[in-house]
């Protein structure tokens, strides 16, 4: 049976860039108490398959892991081979996303046109993500999404934080992915279990 990306809410992909598999079990373990139920570990560091593996093992069945920074067809069969259903890429390749959907993942692709936006819709994805969201802007979201189908998801990543989460769902977006404002390396799970519950919350009251 193919996944519903709108099965796994709320839309909000935890991007745990740096993720060491020592960290891995309690940090996931943070993020899905405290409502998390996607997340992301980007390819472009040591270790990121090894945690994808992890996380798979200790996620409730209402959530899914994934990999970043997936750029080759490669990438995706790695990915998922590790436990890994949702493929995550900073630009658009239809390959990627037609290998994604092939293997029952969700195909949630970078775009930075409305170009970009319409072909890899056209190509399966499931959502877009909206990257780098800080340098394209709102005005840049509200533009896009005039143009895209209706039903068509749009997730900004970049630069995103619970103090701006309802300006950019004002904005038109759908979803979102939380990189550092959320997760970075040698962060304390104390401090993780409040970012986490300030951006569940801000999501809840957006």
């Amino acid at each position: 049976m193919s996944l519903n990306i709108d099965e796994f809410q709320p839309p909000m992909v935890a991007i745990l860039r740096g993720l060491s598999a020592v960290e891995a079990p309690a940090v996931a373990e943070v993020l899905f108490a405290c409502g998390f139920r996607l997340l992301e570990v980007p390819l472009n560091r040591p270790g990121a398959l090894e945690c994808i593996s992890i996380i798979n093992s200790l996620k409730p069945p209402d959530a899914l892991v994934g990999g970043g920074t997936m750029l080759t067809v490669g990438d995706v069969e790695l990915v998922r081979q590790h436990g890994g259903r949702i493929m995550v890429a900073p630009n658009f390749n239809a390959d990627v996303i037609r290998h994604a959907k092939d293997l029952d993942m969700l195909a949630v692709p970078g775009v930075a046109t409305p170009t970009e936006a319409l072909a890899a819709l056209a190509a399966g994805a499931d959502a877009i993500k909206w990257f780098p969201a800080e340098a394209l802007g709102l005005a840049g979201l509200r533009s896009v999404k005039t143009i895209l189908p209706g039903g068509a998801r749009v997730w900004p990543v970049g630069g995103v934080s619970a103090g701006n989460l309802r300006d950019w769902r004002l904005a038109g977006a759908d979803g979102f992915g939380i990189g550092g404002r959320l997760y970075e390396p040698g962060v304390t799970l104390s401090e993780l279990e409040g970012r986490a519950r300030e951006l569940i919350a801000a999501w809840r009251t957006g």
